[in-house]
């Protein structure tokens, strides 16, 4: 038995633990965009940058202060954070869903790189890895716009950024695994269904005490998860809430990772 196999790591299936070239996957996605694919890899930006601005031009001095758990913040302050973890998360869905699905049923190219010794979890993890990347670069970009429009409460704002890798992660992989139960283009009417009431009902425009008697359900979206961290941290208020947050997370990572890396397996290796 390796070193490897008998280390608590268990719970990561054989194929993410036996995965050695995924770095293969991202130098082929690099030579991709360098060849003109970096037009596709910016439009996923705008739309959660174009929210802030607009908050914080005018909307943000219309709502004035928000009450989140007693302390009183300025509401583009209360709404940046939340925009950041969606702009993880929408970096992370565009790159894992109808790209990896256009490899996946038309390209033929897991097909191709499967005939090599590379394994499905080299593809699973290194595709997830490069949708990582898109997400975490998006987040960088608006960590640094929150810096300029002076949107930032605290030092502590800057480990956003590692939890927004963490968002973009687990969302690569949900989305990854689901798109491999895609049979068709008219299966992806279903990701803006689910995203959309992410993005709106995740605790993103209002605390999560406006929701009442419904707060719990609340809980289940996994973007409140990384919300919640992230609006801790911009306004240097750290619970050790956030560690049950940063769990939920890790979870749906490991749970996306394992069930794509079957599910590659299960469709063009038997």
């Amino acid at each position: 038995m390796s070193v490897i196999d008998a280390t608590p790591l268990r719970i990561v299936p054989p194929q993410i633990r036996h995965a050695r070239r995924p770095q293969r996957m991202l130098e082929r996605q690099w030579m991709v965009n360098r060849a003109g694919g970096w037009a596709i890899f910016v439009t996923g930006f705008f739309e959660p940058l174009f929210y802030l601005l607009s908050i914080r031009v005018g909307f943000g001095a219309l709502v004035g202060d928000v009450d989140d758990n007693g302390t009183l913040i300025p509401y583009a302050e209360f709404v940046a954070p939340a925009l950041m973890a969606a702009s993880a998360m929408n970096g992370a869905v565009y790159e894992s869903t109808m790209n990896i699905f256009f490899k996946l049923k038309y390209e033929k190219l897991y097909d191709a790189v499967l005939a090599t010794p590379m394994t499905s979890g080299d593809v699973a993890l290194g595709e997830i890895l490069n949708a990582t990347i898109r997400g975490a670069v998006y987040s960088a970009a608006f960590l640094a716009t929150m810096g300029v429009l002076d949107m930032t409460a605290s030092w502590w704002s800057l480990l956003m950024l590692p939890v927004a890798v963490l968002i973009a992660f687990s969302f690569s992989a949900i989305g990854m695994a689901a798109t491999t139960f895609m049979r068709s283009w008219a299966d992806f009417e279903y990701v803006p269904s689910v995203m959309l009431p992410l993005f709106l009902f995740s605790a993103t425009f209002y605390p999560l005490s406006s929701y009442g008697d419904w707060a719990w359900v609340v809980q289940f979206s996994p973007l409140y998860h990384g919300v919640a961290t992230m609006r801790g941290l911009n306004n240097g208020d750290l619970t050790w809430a956030m560690l049950a947050h940063i769990g939920v997370l890790v979870a749906l990572a490991i749970g996306g990772l394992t069930l794509t890396a079957r599910r590659i397996e299960r469709l063009l290796l038997r």
